[in-house]
């Protein structure tokens, strides 16, 4: 029924621009910027309107990169969100208490739907142990051969 109602609001693709004559290397941090900033706009919030986020961690130094990308801290501030436990479970701005795609073994293909669907599972207060306590806006955000990026912004209805 209604009590699980999720809304999408805001879906953002972005990728890098194309380079004549150049090797293109990815460039997840402005991809990401680019999308986020995009997706904060078409949901008309901004990142301290967001309980809970499910990102990228292909390698564990990407999740401290997406905390600034994403805006949920200034640029040199991720180290302090770790050490202030802001990102843990109970945190202000709990990230990744799935466990993140290293911990499921980084299933290629499958992530950003992986990520929706645990941002969702909050969402409808059905995450058992790791439920992030009345979460009402989630975030998702997936890396594609790091010239790509997908964030969506869901809500609870």
């Amino acid at each position: 029924g209604m009590q699980r109602a999720v809304r999408i609001k805001a879906s953002v693709m972005t990728s890098d621009p194309y380079q004549e004559r150049d090797l293109v290397m990815p460039d997840v941090n402005s991809c990401t910027r680019k999308a986020a900033s995009e997706a904060y706009e078409m949901a008309g919030l901004d990142s301290s309107d967001v309980d809970l986020v499910e990102l990228h961690d292909c390698f564990a130094t990407a999740e401290m990169l997406h905390y600034e990308n994403l805006g949920l801290c200034e640029d040199g501030e991720a180290g302090r969100l770790i050490d202030e436990g802001e990102v843990e479970l109970g945190g202000r701005i709990p990230v990744n208490v799935s466990g993140g795609l290293l911990s499921k073994g980084h299933p290629l293909g499958a992530t950003g739907i992986a990520n929706i669907y645990e941002v969702c599972t909050h969402l409808r207060g059905e995450a058992g142990e790791r439920q992030v306590k009345n979460a009402k806006i989630g975030m998702t955000h997936v890396i594609g051969l790091g010239s790509a990026c997908g964030i969506h912004i869901l809500e609870k209805v």
